[in-house]
């Protein structure tokens, strides 16, 4: 019974970091690096308490799996985290002595580390399925690894076999289920987070049908009324405000016709288009704005890539992500425009720039209603660019870095 108590604690000391990080940190703290030093310090105290209170089967045969929380924090948290967390294992196995013990913890963790650190970069970018046969195979591998090790430090007996594979088989089964919670956690927040969203994005919807042929009335009144007072024998200092006016107008009705774009139902007029066809004439059309900006469109196209779109709306979202590539160069530079056709269905769009670029954080919240980073933007624009490529059943990826340039990736599925 001491034993079954053992083990459910080494549960409980591992599963508060999950609820707590979901729970808590997601929704008070925004900074994304903070959030991983966080998560971190979470799976670090998880650690300390496991190997703290281990599971006790007497003659000093003990087990304790830090090895979850060390995988899970590493694998969730990056390179730095998981150097973080072997630094804080050794320390604190220092603090009991140096043994056979403590050498049999820094040579498992010179062979893991390292294998672990290799396959982070797939699990971040893998899904869920592949996220937890990756999880489950590392936790494998570190235990077979420990095994061996401490056999050959301290010798092979029957006895130590036989908890060695308890602790390798309770090590995998518990990874399993960890990696499984934790990723059906991080599910629902993002669906959540995406429901949120979609509501926001209803209530505007509803909001622009009622109200933005209303506003749009008087202004163009007062645009008209504004235009007959521009006389030839008006002094040209009151003619520089009128033309203000009638200016910010102008930015205005923009504004008002991306609400209804955006807010009006969609009448799906698609049909067989030629993606490179459609990108030459956006790029005709914004050659003398990139060239105000001092701005070079470079292009590179490859024929046969055939969508099924409405193309209007296909210009509009490329000219909304062209555009905003040139305004992110305020000093001038170069974008270049690809279209090629991908292995597994689809039509890639890159449109690369060298612009200010931007951080994951603001990677992340672009498409977001009134989300902008012009000072005069209002983020619709983009917002309706997301629109229109799912409407296509599409993708938008966007790749940045701050002061080097950001690429905007489109995936649209291709048709014969």
């Amino acid at each position: 019974m001491s034993i079954i108590k053992d083990f459910l604690l080494q549960l409980t000391l591992m599963i508060l970091p999950i609820f707590t990080y979901y729970t808590f940190v997601t929704e008070w703290v925004k900074c994304r690096k903070n959030r991983l030093v966080i998560m971190s310090i979470l799976w670090g105290i998880s650690i300390l308490f496991c190997m703290s209170f281990p599971v006790d089967f007497g003659d000093n045969a003990r087990i304790e799996l830090r090895i979850i929380p060390f995988l899970l924090g590493t694998l969730y948290g990056g390179v730095w985290s998981g150097i973080f967390l072997s630094v804080l294992i050794i320390l604190y196995r220092l603090y009991f002595g140096i043994s056979v013990g403590f050498y049999n913890t820094m040579l498992v963790l010179l062979f893991s580390l390292p294998v672990i650190l290799f396959f982070q970069k797939s699990f971040a970018g893998a899904k869920k399925a592949k996220r937890v046969k990756i999880a489950v195979g590392l936790a494998f591998y570190y235990c077979l690894i420990g095994l061996t090790i401490f056999g050959i430090l301290r010798g092979f007996t029957f006895d130590y076999l036989k908890v060695q594979s308890i602790h390798l088989l309770f090590a995998v089964v518990v990874t399993w289920f960890f990696t499984v919670l934790n990723e059906t956690i991080r599910e629902i927040h993002q669906l959540r987070t995406e429901m949120e969203n979609t509501e926001k994005l209803r209530v505007i919807s509803e909001l622009t049908s009622v109200f933005a042929h209303e506003i749009r009335n008087p202004m163009q009144v007062t645009r008209g009324f504004l235009q007959l007072l521009n006389e030839p024998e008006l002094p040209n200092e009151k003619k520089k405000y009128l033309q203000l006016s009638i200016e910010e107008l102008d930015r205005a009705n923009e504004i008002i016709n991306d609400f209804l774009t955006f807010g009006k139902p969609t009448v799906d007029h698609n049909q067989r288009i030629d993606v490179c066809y459609q990108l030459q004439r956006v790029v005709n059309l914004l050659q003398s704005y990139s060239q105000n900006h001092n701005v070079e469109i470079k292009t590179d196209f490859m024929e046969d890539c055939w969508i099924f779109a409405n193309p209007q709306k296909l210009n509009q979202s490329l000219i909304n992500i062209l555009k905003n590539a040139i305004e992110s160069m305020p000093n001038g530079g170069m974008v270049w425009i690809s279209c090629t056709s991908t292995e597994d269905g689809y039509i890639k769009i890159c449109v690369k720039d060298q612009g200010i670029g931007m951080t994951k954080e603001q990677i992340d919240r672009l498409g977001s209603p009134f989300y902008s980073l012009k000072e005069s933007g209002t983020g619709l624009g983009m917002m309706v660019s997301y629109q229109i490529v799912r409407s296509f059943k599409g993708k938008i990826q966007v790749n940045s870095e701050k002061e080097k340039g950001t690429e905007f990736i489109i995936l649209l599925p291709r048709i014969s």
